[in-house]
């Protein structure tokens, strides 16, 4: 995902839309909510975290050319109904929003280019390239926030040695509620979660 930085900004809950003139410098005594704050004229990319903006940095270029060619491959082997995206806002709830590097969704339902935010429920991947600033992030928070939504697998990709990507690959247990690993892939990514693949890992990284 991208690196992250948090900023204390935090506005009491209010029931109607917030007026974009709205100053978000000033911390307010409750959390915001994804309703006031999508309509905020914010000079930054954001997430929201337990009611925090968290400001979205900048990535470099391993990370996007990984994301874009997993998205690329993703999509390429898709079946009904699914269809793949890049950095999709995600709604978690009113407090926590997200923006997977890539996601793997069911369109069945959804008005897709309609939609401001996909709904949890929808997704059956999400796959989070670490940063350097968000190890964290993506190797505990992000899929705790996954599991517990019921999103069926979850890919973290890290660095390895001569810029490779490794694939570490997990699916949710529904018995225990969390993400359990199944395999770690290097060199070639197999799998038929959500849909059969084979990915060159070695090939996402070649310019």
């Amino acid at each position: 995902m991208s690196a992250v930085r948090e900023v204390a900004m935090t506005a009491e809950p209010i029931n109607e839309p917030v007026d974009d003139h709205l100053d978000w410098m000033h911390a307010l005594s409750q959390d915001w909510t994804y309703e006031q704050v999508k309509n905020l004229d914010l000079p930054f990319d954001w997430d929201l975290v337990d009611g925090v903006i968290v400001v979205r940095g900048q990535t470099n270029q391993w990370h996007d050319q990984v994301r874009d060619e997993l998205y690329s491959a993703l999509r390429s082997a898709r079946v009904t109904p699914y269809a793949a995206n890049v950095e999709r806002c995600v709604l978690l709830d009113e407090a926590n929003t997200a923006k997977p590097d890539v996601v793997v969704f069911d369109k069945t339902g959804l008005d897709v280019f309609e939609l401001e935010c996909l709904p949890p429920e929808a997704l059956v991947l999400a796959v989070e390239v670490v940063s350097h600033g968000t190890r964290a992030n993506d190797r505990f928070r992000k899929p705790g926030q996954y599991a517990d939504k019921r999103i069926p697998a979850y890919w973290r990709v890290e660095r390895g040695i001569d810029n490779l990507p490794i694939v570490h690959e997990f699916h949710r247990d529904e018995e225990k509620g969390v993400y359990l690993p199944v395999a770690q892939h290097e060199g070639v990514l197999r799998t038929s979660v959500p849909y059969p693949v084979e990915i060159d890992l070695a090939a996402l990284v070649e310019l």
